[in-house]
């Protein structure tokens, strides 16, 4: 696992733009305003491009890889074709399965299961319907927030509705790999529970 992963807070900024068909993201240390992982879909096919302009947006494939600026992959984040409800892939540095996400049928606010590789609950990702805000849940103890404010020294660089904070809690061991699952569903929830 990198040791960008080890810090327990992140700054994730949406690239914006019209006619945008990729999903990209520039992660930065909220303290210092440093860049430490961009996130990008390089590898989208036209019809993939041309349905992410449809309703048919949220049901598209999708694969991002996140790396260092120097280009170290940190991990990366896989969909195919969703139907119905997203099961979404995770590999680590070396392309190795760390987990997935299944969405929940019927949930208020989006939620979905954080799942080791062979499929035991991790912890669970629930949202408010009233807000952007999703806890980390696991064992109704929180592991990780999501959240649009923040009171940080960074608490500047929110000026847009495409950024957010993610602040893993303390009781997350630093070496722990469900770090990296929590870091890859920040991307999930912008693209599979946000998008509609």
């Amino acid at each position: 696992m990198n040791s960008i992963l080890q810090q327990n807070l992140f700054f994730v900024k949406e690239h914006v733009g019209m006619f945008k068909a990729a999903n990209n993201f520039d992660i930065f240390n909220p303290n210092s305003g440093e860049m430490i992982m961009t996130c990008r879909e390089e590898k989208l096919g036209i019809l993939t491009k041309i349905l992410r302009f449809t309703d048919y947006k949220t049901s598209t494939p999708f694969h991002i890889e996140v790396r260092t600026p120097a280009g170290d992959k940190v991990l990366t984040v896989k969909r195919g074709v969703s139907l119905f409800l997203s099961t979404v892939q995770v590999f680590d540095e070396k392309d190795e399965l760390v987990g997935r996400f299944k969405q929940k049928l019927f949930s208020i606010g989006g939620k979905f299961d954080v799942l080791s590789p062979d499929d035991r609950v991790l912890c669970t990702l629930k949202g408010k319907w009233t807000s952007w805000e999703f806890s980390f849940l696991q064992n109704e103890q929180e592991l990780a927030r999501v959240t649009k404010k923040w009171a940080g020294l960074g608490k500047e660089l929110f000026t847009s509705a495409d950024n957010y904070i993610l602040e893993i809690g303390d009781r997350v061991a630093k070496t722990d790999s469900i770090r990296i699952l929590i870091l890859a569903a920040v991307m999930c929830i912008d693209m599979v529970l946000k998008e509609r």
